[in-house]
């Protein structure tokens, strides 16, 4: 793979031993990331961001020095940095935090995504090309938080929206919980409907909405406030 066709990565972690850990999986997991720094505090973040211009920074929420708020300060202090293919630096939240309070802080201060570092390697390497990409990427049920936080009401249908009314009533129910990274099986106990039923319901939702992978049906709920 050439080099222009990588994604550039700076990862932001307290802990030496854990960015030495995620960056061996990374480069065991997939040859699209390309590690260019590193940092274990918010004065340190800011300054290797600005210097290597990434495509993505891997961010832990809760980082010493700054102003005492740990990656909403190296957020802030990041504004404005561009990539060097010329785009706003991506910032992914990972954490081992799932509080409510974490997830809405970093998201407020401009972090595209927030997983949880139970995550594992691939799934933590497809997040990262996703967010490069553009892509909003969430752990199963954190986006509820970003909802809330926005202030849209939890489960609040567009009143008028053309392609949501393509879809029935349990089909919005499942293209939801789907969006907000629940499994199938997780749906079927939720809604009491077979996996099966799931499948078929998740087959149509994508076929009316003419999208393709449940990531796109994520950012197309979160775009218009579905989550």
């Amino acid at each position: 793979m050439s080099e222009e066709s990588q994604f550039r990565v700076v990862l932001v972690d307290d802990h030496r031993i854990f960015r030495a850990g995620v960056r061996a999986e990374l480069a065991q997991m997939s040859q699209d990331l390309e590690i260019v720094g590193e940092a274990g505090n918010v004065e340190a973040a800011i300054d290797v961001i600005a210097q290597t211009q990434p495509d993505v920074v891997l961010l832990d929420v809760h980082l010493p020095g700054g102003g005492g708020h740990g990656g909403a300060d190296v957020l802030k202090g990041s504004g404005g940095v561009r990539s060097l293919a010329g785009q706003p630096v991506r910032f992914l939240a990972l954490s081992v935090s799932d509080a409510a309070d974490d997830v809405i802080t970093v998201i407020r201060s401009g972090a595209r995504g927030y997983v949880t570092k139970t995550i594992s390697s691939g799934d933590l390497a497809s997040a990262i090309v996703r967010v490069a990409e553009g892509d909003a990427v969430f752990s199963p049920r954190l986006a509820g938080f970003v909802l809330d936080a926005f202030g849209a009401a939890a489960g609040e249908i567009a009143e008028v929206d053309e392609e949501l009314d393509r879809l029935s009533k349990r089909e919005r129910e499942v293209m939801r919980l789907i969006a907000r990274g629940y499994q199938y099986k997780e749906v079927a106990k939720e809604l009491y409907i077979s996996v099966k039923t799931v499948e078929t319901h998740v087959s149509a939702v994508l076929r009316k909405l003419q999208l393709s992978s449940r990531h796109e049906l994520t950012a197309w709920a979160m775009d218009r406030r579905l989550l």
